[in-house]
């Protein structure tokens, strides 16, 4: 079965302590401070749709201040990213989890573009100046040419001197803390266990979710259903070779727990590359 179908559903009722906010003012540092993309106010965003097309320069500038978020989910932190007043739009393979991200935007007051594409497949219709990625959405990619199949194309798509900001879970991650690990909730109108089974070889981690979900609020009938996820560890050296070969420059990974240098033990690292200007 497809990943992110039944569990799009119940998938942000899981999520629901899930710092987004955090996420969102550490990646608005991390914009402000290595990026070129910049937060504007809604007024000058309405402004900016009636520029006339020929002005080219202010074309360039909505480009360079376009932020562009890779396997987006339900939207939770494009929206965090929208109300810092950045000019985001969100893209995933899950066309379930994309109707409930336009869902909110609508419900935020947001008019915000969602788009369902394989990252592996990115096709934009301009360059963007900040491509980012969260919540572990690139271990997703399970083979080498997958990661650099989407770097390249991140390359290509983001605006001279643009920053792609990812984070990724790291072999010690699925290996030492979830690997071969039963994890279970049960909240009121839905339950899940999720059970992980790690590869060694492959650095692979399969995990199956078996999910109970209320069909009707006014009845006690759940209905079950299973999806699998595959998801592969990443050491740092190999986060650095796939940038190197994609054309892009690594600027500098963060411990996204400590916000400093990453260590042996680190979970999940963010990563800074550039786009090389010729």
């Amino acid at each position: 079965m497809e990943a992110y179908t039944d569990f799009a559903v119940v998938y942000d009722t899981f999520m629901d302590e899930t710092p987004y906010d955090v996420w969102g003012d550490f990646v608005d540092e991390l914009i402000k401070k290595y990026g070129i993309s910049k937060a504007i106010s809604q007024e000058v965003k309405q402004d900016d749709k009636n520029v006339n097309e020929s002005d080219e320069e202010a074309a360039l500038e909505q480009e360079k201040n376009l932020v562009v978020e890779l396997g987006c989910g339900t939207g939770s932190f494009t929206l965090e990213m929208a109300k810092r007043g950045y000019d985001i739009m969100g893209i995933d393979l899950s066309s379930e989890m994309l109707d409930i991200a336009r869902r909110k935007s609508v419900d935020a007051g947001f008019d915000l573009m969602f788009l369902e594409q394989d990252m592996r497949e990115l096709d934009l219709y301009c360059t963007a100046g900040t491509i980012v990625s969260v919540c572990d959405s690139i271990n997703y990619l399970t083979e080498d040419s997958d990661v650099i199949d989407c770097f390249k194309l991140v390359n290509n798509f983001l605006f001279p001197g643009g920053i792609f900001i990812f984070d990724f879970n790291t072999v010690y991650k699925y290996k030492e803390v979830i690997g071969d690990t039963t994890i279970a909730e049960n909240r009121e109108d839905c339950s899940f266990i999720w059970e992980n089974y790690y590869d060694e070889e492959s650095h692979i981690n399969e995990y199956d979710l078996t999910i109970f979900a209320r069909c009707d609020k006014n009845d006690e009938i759940f209905r079950r259903s299973i999806e699998t996820h595959y998801q592969r560890g990443y050491t740092l050296e190999e986060m650095k070779h796939f940038i190197e070969v994609s054309g892009l420059e690594f600027v500098t990974a963060i411990d996204a727990d400590t916000h400093e240098a990453p260590v042996q033990t680190s979970e999940r690292i963010y990563i800074i590359a550039r786009e090389i200007t010729k």
